[in-house]
């Protein structure tokens, strides 16, 4: 049983930095391509970025420069460090891997999700 389980997220005022952290039970995450999507209020989810299971890395234009993704193999881990954080990245952010073959940027490639963290970016 894959689980994913995100934390890191809280309260922070905007030009902050988070790191949010993925850690993944039940499989490794070597060669495995790993995503963030984020959902805002009444909004859908959205894709934020993806660690490449062969390397490399894919972010959403608004994340680009501000947002990195990055592994810990030792643990299993994935990360999302953010910084200059605005109010209008307040969201509810998920890790998830990727198993279908539709576009990597597609909730519908990815199994397996965490349950999500709260990110709340105040003005």
């Amino acid at each position: 049983q894959v689980q994913l389980r995100e934390s890191g997220g809280g309260l922070v005022q905007a030009g902050d930095s988070l790191r949010l952290a993925c850690e993944v039970s039940g499989r490794t995450i070597s060669s495995t391509t790993m995503a963030w999507f984020r959902q805002a209020p009444g909004k859908g989810r959205e894709f934020v970025g993806l660690s490449w299971g062969g390397g490399g890395a894919d972010y959403a234009d608004f994340a680009y420069a501000r947002f990195a993704i990055t592994r810990d193999y030792a643990k299993n881990t994935l990360y999302l460090q953010m910084r200059n954080l605005k109010p209008e990245d307040t969201a509810v952010y998920y890790c998830a891997r990727r198993y279908g073959s539709e576009s990597a940027r597609s909730p519908e490639a990815y199994d397996y999700w965490g349950q999500g963290t709260q990110v709340t970016v105040s003005s």
